[in-house]
């Protein structure tokens, strides 16, 4: 009798067990609600209106578990349309929560709302949210933290604790204002007048020291800095004084760890850092810096933001209020326009690649596609004088020569979607330059773009090899490429013009970085691979954001697949109508 009670209790213990680890693994639904609301704030000495989520800026933080449901219901109070987008969340048959104006949905307009639904697979690490409507994204954007499973590690030293540290810019104008005079008068816009830490310019500005980032640590800790790129102009240098960071993780996939004292992310991009701390305290404080990467010819925010790293004292009578008293050391950051720091910087990013989280680089290729991305012109209206690169012509961008149009009274999703796609885009973008040229010698005479709304069309489960090649027309400088619904692996690079012969040979198809955002060099090219195993459509763009105002984007149709679970469903009851 004991021993059947026993073996009864002993197979409860296991059916139990299995539910817990079943339950952790299908994760939980996580709802939140962004209120998109006018806020006053104060930087610079200047007072102004931003738009905000919630009240916060930067905006609040959502968090969830890899294999969580969230819903985050978007209510707009303001009189701007708005949109959001989880930048780097896969979407995988949920393009319909992807948050890119026009593309996969239309706006929510004022007083209107919209449920984001969506499910994380496959993914744990820093991502973020943002407004991708406009430059609506210069105040409305926050972290997007995805944990690991419950009791699942992480493939690094445990924390002591996890910080997320935002770059943003800052406009004391309107940063709305500010694009719309750039693409009225065809210049380049006004820079912003100050980059910031978690919303805080530092004491390097104007009346701003009572604005400054403070990360106070403890001696012998290891943290987890959580940095996320939110600028919307600039790639940025960051450093903290007398620190070595480990990177152990890029666009929330892990990375080899490899040590650097100084990190450079472009706009889009997330990296996660270990700091480990002194093991005493140094009786000195540190300036945590960030300044602009740019090699491009155009007016730049070439101003450094400072946060603080201050070491927790004890309080004891011979402390007392001493850390006031405490040398800042101050580091130093490469030249604006040091080129070879951040090639050799991005050739550390290498995959993990082993048994628990491989590398399924695709190793055959179905499709193979050739991408110039680069600057360009537009002719100047009839009776107006422009401020472009000549008086009779505006900046645009574009890819492989065509720069996007945005439809305005629906979305490329929907029209898809709906079957009406022929009256709102072509699917005969180009799979190479038409006119090839000197890609990165002398610009050709003839810098005048194409416009339209054209698209790539794959089948389900092709596998894709991209190359993305800049350009010299109007100087060359990095183009931080994002795709949305996807992570790549970025298996080549170099500088000057790809050669399809000899730089093939060279490409890495053991642990090639993953990511979602990635740099194509200035005066080079990057090679990319990934499996269109997303059905939807599916926007690529420069995350430099004056650059996808002038059109340095395009868009992915990934058809569905045969099986049920291989087709987008319908859009939701309450998706917003144009």
């Amino acid at each position: 009798m004991a021993t059947c009670v026993l073996q009864y209790l002993f197979v409860a213990f296991l059916i139990t067990i299995t539910y817990s680890i079943d339950a952790a693994s299908a994760g939980i639904t996580r709802q939140y609600t962004f209120h998109i609301q006018l806020k006053n704030i104060t930087r610079l000495c200047k007072t102004k209106t931003i738009v905000a989520v919630n009240g916060k800026f930067p905006g609040p933080k959502v968090t969830a578990r890899e294999g969580d449901n969230l819903q985050i219901k978007v209510v707009n109070h303001v009189s701007n349309n708005i949109s959001i987008h989880w930048h780097g969340i896969r979407q995988l048959r949920s393009g319909w929560a992807d948050g890119p104006s026009y593309v996969t949905q239309c706006p929510i307009q004022t007083g209107q709302s919209y449920v984001y639904n969506f499910t994380v697979i496959g993914q744990r690490g820093t991502l973020w949210w943002h407004a991708h409507i406009q430059w609506m994204r210069a105040t409305v954007y926050g972290p997007l933290i995805i944990l690991p499973k419950l009791h699942q590690p992480y493939p690094f030293p445990k924390p002591y604790k996890q910080v997320p540290i935002i770059f943003g810019e800052w406009f004391n104008a309107d940063p709305q204002a500010v694009v719309q005079q750039a693409l009225q008068t065809g210049a380049g816009p006004n820079a912003s007048d100050a980059h910031t830490f978690n919303g805080l310019p530092g004491p390097l500005y104007n009346c701003s020291t009572k604005d400054t980032y403070k990360l106070v640590v403890k001696p012998g800790k290891t943290y987890l800095l959580r940095l996320i790129n939110a600028a919307l102009d600039d790639e940025l240098f960051f450093t903290i004084a007398n620190h070595t960071l480990t990177v152990v993780e890029a666009d929330a996939s892990y990375v080899k760890p490899f040590q650097t004292n100084i990190v450079l992310l472009g706009p889009g991009q997330t990296t996660n850092v270990l700091l480990k701390t002194k093991s005493i305290h140094p009786n000195a404080t540190f300036y945590m810096l960030a300044r602009p990467y740019f090699t491009g010819q155009g007016t730049i925010d070439n101003t450094t933001v400072a946060g603080i790293l201050k070491y927790h004292h004890k309080p004891t009578s011979n402390h007392f209020n001493s850390s006031k008293n405490l040398p800042v050391i101050k580091p130093s950051l490469p030249p604006i326009n040091s080129t070879s720091y951040a090639a050799n910087f991005t050739k550390m990013f290498r995959s993990l690649a082993n048994t628990r989280f491989p590398a399924n680089v695709p190793k055959t290729v179905d499709k193979k596609f050739f991408f110039t991305v680069g600057l360009g012109t537009n002719p100047c209206p009839k009776n107006q004088t422009c401020q472009g690169p000549t008086n009779t012509t505006k900046f645009a961008a574009s890819i492989n020569n065509v720069s996007f149009i945005l439809p305005n009274t629906t979305s490329l999703l929907q029209s898809y979607f709906s079957g009406v796609s022929k009256k709102v885009f072509t699917t005969n973008f180009p799979s190479a330059p038409v006119f090839p040229f000197n890609y990165t010698g002398m610009p050709p005479n003839n810098t005048m773009v194409s416009r339209g709304t054209k698209l790539v069309v794959l089948k389900y489960n092709t596998t894709v090899e991209l190359v993305l090649q800049g350009t010299s027309i109007l100087g060359i400088e990095a183009h931080p490429i994002h795709l949305h619904g996807y992570n790549f692996y970025v298996v080549g690079q170099g500088f000057g013009n790809f050669d399809p012969t000899r730089d093939p040979k060279q490409y890495n198809l053991v642990d090639p970085v993953e990511r979602n955002t990635i740099n194509v060099p200035s005066g080079g090219w990057v090679a990319i691979r990934f499996l269109a195993d997303n059905p939807g459509v599916w926007f690529m763009h420069c995350h430099i954001e004056i650059h996808l105002s002038w059109g340095l984007t395009m868009a992915w149709v990934v058809l569905d697949g045969d099986l049920p679970n291989q087709k987008l469903p319908p859009p939701p009851s309450d998706f917003p109508k144009c």
